[in-house]
């Protein structure tokens, strides 16, 4: 039943496009063009709808509605986790909004962008966008303002040094009016800057069950939460040159088992610049030669000068 009246509601659509085609002018077959498409949206029909909004784009005259056609196509390809449909007309709003687009617009591009990048894990990227839009946000055809912080703080945390976090973050004035609103995000914002370890520990675990309900960060839960540790786990450690395990264990509300094996784990892969004495039961951090490293790396650089330099005088002497 409820096909039989889309087709008989495709139709009717079909006929006011007709009619405006042969006794209207173009702002009115436009019109019927985008009333098929948003139709054919509103069904689920994904390919008729993408086919109908190209069309009415090409119907459509001025910059504005054509950029809003491809921001409904951006929702389109979120709704559908269809991230090429996403990327493309991502792409092509940026062309569009840079040969001439205003202000609203061009801001709630950085929002749809922002949660793109999100969605691939380009983390660092994202959390630039979101911040450079947190007080001017416009986007609620997307999702609402708490979101957009949940979103920005998240990105930002497994992203930002501690100065940039604290200066866009944890200081702003844009999320603290609602931080406190969204269920444990202060707690695991502030327990990971503050170093409240064993809290951090409790509200990571809520906040990666929170993620889970969210369509584009539920796939980085995982990722997420082992980068968060890590963060975590090297911000503890910069205070020490060596400590026990059984005190990084008591520091964040674990068994000495859970902790050593998490570090070894971390240490293997080069994660974490330490080493641990099974023996003593202790954690011994290595400082990076920074000086050396810096040494090593302007010798290189003086030897790929001196090469250049005598590729160019063998081309003059010629």
């Amino acid at each position: 039943e409820t096909s039989l009246l889309n087709e008989q509601k495709l139709k009717e659509l079909e006929d006011k496009i007709d009619d405006a085609v042969k006794n209207l002018g173009e702002t009115e077959v436009r019109e019927s063009h985008l009333a098929k498409a948003e139709f054919l949206c509103r069904i689920g029909d994904k390919v008729a709808a993408e086919s109908a909004f190209r069309v009415t784009a090409e119907k459509t005259v001025g910059s504005g509605q054509r950029l809003d056609i491809i921001f409904t196509l951006i929702r389109m390809g979120f709704f559908y986790n269809d991230k090429d449909l996403v990327k493309r007309n991502i792409q092509k709003a940026k062309s569009m909004i840079e040969q001439g687009g205003d202000w609203d617009r061009r801001n709630r591009l950085k929002v749809y962008e922002a949660y793109y990048l999100m969605s691939i894990r380009q983390f660092k990227s994202a959390a630039e966008l979101f911040l450079d839009t947190l007080a001017t946000f416009s986007s609620e055809e997307l999702f609402e303002y708490d979101k957009n912080v949940f979103y920005t703080v998240l990105t930002s945390i497994v992203s930002l040094d501690r100065v940039a976090l604290k200066e866009k973050v944890v200081d702003s004035p844009d999320v603290n009016t609602v931080i406190k609103l969204i269920p444990n995000l202060n707690d695991f914002l502030r327990s990971f800057y503050n170093s409240d370890y064993q809290l951090f520990f409790s509200s990571l675990a809520k906040i990666t069950e929170a993620m889970k309900e969210e369509q584009y960060c539920g796939e980085h839960v995982f990722y997420f939460a082992r980068e968060m540790r890590v963060r975590a786990y090297k911000q503890y450690l910069q205070s020490y040159r060596s400590v026990q395990l059984k005190s990084v264990a008591q520091a964040f509300g674990v068994s000495v088992e859970f902790i050593d094996k998490e570090l070894s784990r971390f240490i293997s892969t080069g994660r974490l610049d330490c080493k641990i004495d099974a023996v003593g039961g202790i954690v011994e951090t290595i400082r990076p030669d920074t000086k050396n490293a810096s040494y090593h790396a302007t010798i290189k650089q003086g030897d790929l000068l001196l090469n250049r330099i005598q590729k160019l005088s063998r081309v003059i002497h010629l």
